[in-house]
């Protein structure tokens, strides 16, 4: 087996991961986590919810940050290869965007499971203290990891588009990159942050048809 084919079933393999951590985390965000989640739940509720559901929204912020990053990586740099086709800068300034897009989610996860923990340390002794934790590590975490959509749907904009001049992946596959990014970025306009949703749905689509594309032609490279 060549090293492209390879680097395009790694490739295949990690979509797929990412997509399953996004159906993952939206599925426990549905059953477990909405109350926590959704709305604007005032400090007390929130650290109130959070010292009771600690190790649910701990693995949440695992799946949904630091594994889906983890995948990021190979995604971004699989595609990097096989774009190289394209125009040199768009592809690399995606590659760019989507490792960044990484770090930041990793950052996040990082920062929202270490400070949750000495959110529920405090709650026990000092509960407004606790709260006034939970407030600044909720912002930082939440605007690391996506609360305004900006650097996600521009990796998967930059790739679109540099897939579409390259000829690469589907042609449909690119529109609906084209289509998912923009709903992310409309998340920029407070009013219309509920539609970010659409990246979000959109997103499990994307990376699930990417990642059967590279297992497909992974598998008829020749040996």
């Amino acid at each position: 087996m060549t090293d492209v084919d390879n680097s395009q079933r790694a490739g295949g393999i990690a979509a797929l991961v990412g997509a399953l951590t996004v159906v993952i985390g939206l599925a426990m965000f549905a059953f477990v986590l909405s109350d926590y989640a959704s709305g604007d739940p005032e400090p007390a509720e929130a650290v109130a919810f959070l010292t009771e559901h600690h190790a649910a929204i701990f693995i949440w912020n695992l799946i949904t940050l630091i594994v889906f990053s983890v995948a990021l990586v190979v995604v971004a740099l699989t595609l990097n290869k096989r774009l190289k086709g394209s125009s040199s800068l768009l592809s690399q300034t995606a590659t760019a965007f989507g490792i960044i897009w990484a770090g930041l989610l990793i950052a996040a996860g990082m920062i929202l499971n270490i400070g949750f923990g000495t959110v529920v340390d405090l709650y026990a002794t000092d509960a407004a203290q606790a709260e006034t934790v939970w407030l600044a590590i909720d912002s930082v975490g939440n605007g690391l990891s996506g609360g305004m959509e900006i650097v996600g749907p521009l990796w998967v904009l930059l790739v679109s588009i540099a897939a579409l001049q390259a000829g690469a992946l589907s042609r449909w596959l690119n529109y609906l990159g084209i289509l998912i990014a923009a709903g992310g970025f409309v998340t920029i306009l407070p009013a219309l942050e509920d539609v970010g949703a659409i990246f979000g749905l959109g997103l499990i689509v994307w990376l699930t048809w990417l990642g059967i594309i590279m297992l497909r032609d992974a598998k008829h490279e020749p040996a």
